[in-house]
């Protein structure tokens, strides 16, 4: 029986281990602040995810961009703009972070400005009409991109130093979980308590409480008690990046799970896709919208968890798995549209489509996350985590080229592409090597 009290208890009861100062590749000094780091973690990421689904690219930026007017071109650069600003920077900014005994601050300084963009939205929904409010949003969404890959880039460091090996997926797929309860409420909130209600007033409240909701995520990061870590390779950025990319040769490893996470993009850039097809199928209004940010939620409370017990046991297995879902569900959904199916009229089907979709996407997420901070070691993690992402932000823009098919043919076509990409994306991880163990 577990006598302890306070983050301890939480920590026991989260993973399901009597002692929570188990400790396995976290510097020795680290281990008694633990139990605290880890709830720290949890809680500042859980409020940055409720804040990132508020203005999510993939569902509630779409919305905004058609309720102020904006061209409908605009609403083509969000998914691509919002994942390789994120990405992008994080070569250069990952040398700089090298430098840092202490790399919390900089996670703060993403938070900061993160809060800042989401601020700049929700002005802009509130005053702002036609193609100044597109450009605005699109501005405000480099910034909160850019803000995030600060975010990303030292989390992962941050957590590499303050939590252990086989903890990491439970606290991931616990925070991923909480937040898709979080954004069931939101849905379940904007399904019944707004249909009189005009969409701007409703994108000003969301977009507001993202804000606040990250001011609040800046205060629990601070709490976490990270020691100094090793400050060596904090070279030049350019050299460390030109250094880093000879990795790809030298390292089989790293280079077969960057093709690995180049093909899982596949399952990254469909919801959009999706969206459009319940768009053409729903008459609009925010109903159809509510259903799915509802399915949303409900995938990623209901699996996350899930996945991240099953990505402390086998990473590459959960990406194997949520890939082949995707696959298969971008297969079906091209036959159901095909076919002309009575069913596909119905919102009911777009919002059980969506799930299962996100439920995919976040295993695929999930899977690549605790597979890359695993394969690495404490020395490597900030490089292999920079320049995956950076290669991977790369082909985000060339991805989101894929969007001129959807004019040229039709979007369910776009669907099965993606489809049979993440198909053979789960064929390819499944020749990865096993890390977790």
């Amino acid at each position: 029986m577990s006598h302890h009290t306070g983050p301890e208890a939480s920590l026991d009861l989260v993973t399901g281990e009597e002692d929570a100062r188990v400790c396995r590749d976290i510097p020795p000094e680290a281990c008694d602040a633990q139990p605290r780091n880890f709830v720290a973690y949890l809680l500042a990421n859980l409020t940055g995810k409720i804040a990132d689904e508020l203005a999510s690219a993939k569902l509630i930026l779409p919305w905004l961009l058609a309720s102020v007017g904006a061209p409908a071109a605009f609403a083509g650069f969000l998914v691509p703009i919002r994942e390789a600003g994120v990405l992008l920077p994080q070569l250069a900014v990952a040398a700089g972070i090298r430098r840092l005994a202490i790399r919390k601050t900089v996670w703060l300084a993403g938070a900061a400005l993160s809060a800042a963009a989401l601020g700049l939205m929700a002005a802009t929904a509130a005053g702002a009409s036609g193609s100044a409010a597109g450009w605005a949003i699109l501005g405000a969404l480099i910034v909160f991109s850019l803000a995030r890959g600060l975010c990303s880039v030292s989390a992962k460091d941050v957590l590499g130093k303050t939590v252990s090996k086989g903890r990491r997926g439970t606290l991931m797929g616990y925070s991923a979980g909480l937040a898709g309860l979080a954004t069931l409420g939101i849905g379940l909130y904007i399904q019944g308590f707004t249909q009189g209600l005009a969409t701007r007033p409703l994108m000003v409240g969301l977009l507001g409480v993202g804000t606040g909701l990250w001011l609040v995520a800046l205060v629990f990061f601070s709490a976490i008690d990270e020691h100094p870590g090793a400050t060596e390779g904090g070279g030049n950025a350019l050299t460390t990046a030109l250094h880093s990319l000879r990795l790809l040769k030298t390292d089989r490893e790293l280079r077969h799970f960057v093709v690995a996470r180049g093909l899982l993009l596949s399952v990254a850039l469909a919801p959009p896709f999706y969206v459009l097809l319940a768009q053409h199928y729903a008459a609009g209004g925010i109903t159809s919208l509510g259903l799915l940010i509802i399915a949303s939620g409900l995938a990623s409370s209901l699996s996350a968890p899930i996945w991240g017990r099953l990505g402390d046991r086998s990473s590459r297995w959960v990406m194997v798995a949520a890939a082949l879902l995707a696959g298969l569900l971008g297969l079906t959904t091209f036959a159901l549209v095909q076919s002309h199916a009575a069913i596909v009229t119905s919102p009911l089907t777009h919002a059980a489509l969506f799930l299962t979709l996100t439920v995919a996407h976040s295993g695929v997420r999930l899977g690549r996350k605790v597979y890359l901070v695993d394969l690495a070691t404490q020395e490597t993690r900030s490089v292999y985590v920079a320049l995956s992402n950076t290669l991977i932000g790369l082909a985000m823009l060339a991805g989101g080229a894929v969007g001129i098919l959807a004019d040229a043919l039709a979007v369910q076509h776009v669907v099965l592409l993606l489809g049979l990409l993440a198909l053979a994306a789960a064929a390819y991880a499944w020749g990865l090597p096993e890390v977790t163990h």
